[in-house]
């Protein structure tokens, strides 16, 4: 007869737990690091500019300088380095979220000859490093009377393998059986993409078009290289402002770094469920 306690918990309940507490307090730490940087910045936006380095690091400023905040403003035309970053973000992730969903459909759901290999021969090109093609991509952009324009960054970034790769997952997991009955109710290809395939695949696209929206606000080099009109710059080069010959009023770069992190943290935070289904659901099928 068994004289076990009934109460007791079940065997294995207590390494489990025991390994609970060990994995979310090593999240907890991963985040805290993650996070540290960021806490850095929004404090040193809050200091004059030679209390930023200090030794050791003070993270509360004694006297916050809340006045950074405008100053910044009048210091640099931040309002059209903003306004120049959020159409070279916007245009592009349109661009990125059209082209690829529309090249991921046929490389999910038509059947042609060499599909697949095609496939791999365009993702390889994910693998070929930007600075190997930077130079060509220059001249052909100088020839074609293009550069100093939006429109340079606008078509070398219209495509992207890795925006092809995530949305061809997605489709994949899309019976194909949709696809084949809306072919025998007459529906053309275009029509099965634009009425079926997109309502399907939300998650997939808001995250593209995250993922492009984000990497295109960030983009440093494609502007610097692009980009020589001060009318046309983005924030991150507007960034480049504060940093003289000699010396960089940091607390100025900090305030300006500040605000433009907050258009992307606020369209994370409104688009996070369906990114992160998006991503979950992409690797489920190949």
């Amino acid at each position: 007869m068994s004289t076990a306690d009934p109460a007791a918990p079940p065997a294995g309940a207590r390494p489990r737990t025991l390994l609970q507490v060990i994995l979310y307090a090593v999240l907890a730490v991963s985040a805290v690091a993650i996070l540290l940087p960021f806490g850095w910045m929004i404090s040193a936006s809050l200091k004059r500019n030679n209390e930023v380095l200090t030794s050791p690091i003070r993270w509360i400023p004694e006297d916050f300088q809340w006045h950074n905040f405008a100053d910044i403003w009048a210091q640099i035309p931040l309002g059209t380095y903003l306004g120049n970053t959020v159409f070279l973000s916007l245009a592009i992730t349109l661009l990125q979220v059209l082209t690829g969903s529309f090249a991921a459909y046929g490389f999910a759901k038509v059947r042609f000859r060499g599909r697949d290999t095609l496939f791999v021969a365009y993702i390889a090109t994910i693998a070929v490093p930007w600075q190997a093609y930077m130079i060509p991509q220059y001249i052909m952009m100088q020839k074609a009377g293009l550069t100093d324009t939006f429109l340079s960054l606008i078509l070398l970034q219209a495509f992207g393998a890795f925006g092809v790769f995530l949305m061809r997952q997605y489709y994949l997991t899309i019976p194909d059986e949709l696809s084949e009955a809306a072919r025998v109710d007459g529906l053309s290809e275009y029509g099965i993409w634009a009425r079926i395939m997109l309502p399907l695949s939300k998650p997939a696209l808001a995250s593209l078009a995250l993922l492009t929206f984000v990497n295109t606000w960030n983009d440093y080099m494609g502007p610097f290289i692009y980009l020589t009109s001060n009318d046309l710059w983005t924030i991150q080069l507007g960034l480049r402002s504060f940093v003289g010959q000699y010396d960089a009023d940091y607390a100025m770069m900090m305030t300006g770094s500040v605000l433009s992190v907050l258009p992307i943290l606020v369209i994370f935070l409104l688009g996070q469920r369906y990114f992160i289904q998006g991503i979950a659901t992409s690797g489920m099928k190949g």
